[in-house]
């Protein structure tokens, strides 16, 4: 199972495989690492954690580059720039998205369909993101022009940044609190108790207006595979990626760098570290052609991730397994406590892997 959103039907690039599959196994290891620090009390290396509120740690880059290469995927499925949007085409974006975010539903509320009368359903998720921006970051690539997308997303970041300022019913903005925003109190006064962060001062990390920026983000992508299309080289990609990064960092000083908010600091440093990376691997595994080693293992991650996303959260409670236990007892007293811990994260991924691998294996004979 391929990515829904039209990713699977777009030409292969290597780096694109290969930097969706590291994304994935990214957001895989952050969230086990969570996982079993919450859940089993681990101790775990900070960095494989997301930011309390503001600051950026590797947890905080892997989402949004996912989000990143959706946009990059969206040119490169569709084989003509600029072709009208017409009814059918609109009706394939259209369910596409939809099969994504119902299958968001399901993996954000695999405890609420356990226990509903103990859990409140969650209508916003990781999936759902993913499949609004791409959904509007597609009709857009389809009905305007580039320089008309590129002001679309600097206008939805500068848009976005008072909006995060301005106050709210029954309080002012402080970004330096959560919950105290607009942005956090539209999540409360809408989604109420079905905010996944709760109580008084509530809101969703993937919440509603947060999925402005989230557009803009994909909308940058979008820019980055036509310029990949165009066989422009990676070096303009590699200095688009250190603008955008330099740029994020000056704006987090007045804006600083928030994942639960998607602020456009945020945005525009996450953008440009992926662009980093994806400019790097490109001229390594496109340009180039060198075999870098693990190329094979992150291709086959990337090229069905929203299924190793979902076997992941299916499978998530493999973790606290008493077999994986035993090598993180056994190897702690010589390696560490956070060292140990990557252990069941890595024979969780390796299994998730292989169950991957057992299934295509088994479909192709």
């Amino acid at each position: 199972m391929a990515f829904d959103a039209g990713i699977s039907r777009a030409p292969r690039l290597a780096s694109l495989d290969v930097l969706r599959g590291l994304t994935i196994v990214g957001m895989i290891l952050v969230n086990s690492a969570a996982y079993l620090h919450y859940v089993s009390g681990y101790d775990v290396f900070p960095v494989l954690m997301h930011s309390r509120w503001s600051g950026f740690t590797l947890a905080d880059a892997v989402f949004p580059a996912f989000i990143v290469m959706t946009g990059v995927s969206i040119p490169l499925a569709t084989p003509a720039t600029g072709q009208a949007l017409d009814g059918p085409g609109l009706r394939r974006l259209l369910v596409r998205s939809a099969r994504l975010i119902l299958l968001g539903l399901l993996v954000s509320n695999i405890y609420w369909l356990a226990t509903p009368e103990s859990v409140a359903f969650r209508p916003m998720g990781v999936l759902q993101r993913i499949a609004l921006a791409f959904l509007a970051a597609a009709v857009l690539y389809r009905t305007t022009g580039p320089r008309v997308r590129l002001a679309l997303a600097a206008g939805l970041l500068l848009i976005y940044w008072p909006l995060c300022q301005l106050p709210y019913p029954g309080g002012v903005a402080d970004l330096a609190t959560p919950g105290s925003s607009l942005v956090a109190w539209l999540d409360r006064a809408v989604l109420g108790v079905h905010a996944y962060v709760k109580g008084p001062a509530g809101y969703d990390p993937e919440g509603l207006l947060g999925t402005l920026p989230a557009i803009a983000q994909a909308l940058i992508g979008v820019a980055a595979g036509e310029w990949l299309m165009a066989r422009r080289g990676a070096r303009g990609l590699a200095l688009a990626g250190l603008g955008l990064l330099v740029a994020g960092l000056a704006w987090a000083v007045v804006f600083p760098v928030i994942k639960d908010l998607w602020t456009s600091s945020y945005v525009l440093v996450s953008c440009g570290a992926t662009l980093l990376v994806l400019a790097g691997l490109h001229q390594s595994l496109d340009v180039k052609a060198w075999k870098l080693p693990g190329t094979a293992f992150l291709t086959d991650f990337g090229v069905n991730a929203i299924f190793a996303y979902v076997l992941h959260e299916l499978a998530s409670i493999m973790l606290t397994a008493h077999m994986l236990k035993i090598p993180y007892d056994a190897a702690a007293p010589l390696i560490g406590t956070k060292t140990a811990a990557l252990i069941p994260v890595a024979v969780f991924i390796g299994l998730l892997w292989r169950c991957w691998v057992t299934c295509t294996s088994g479909a192709g004979s």
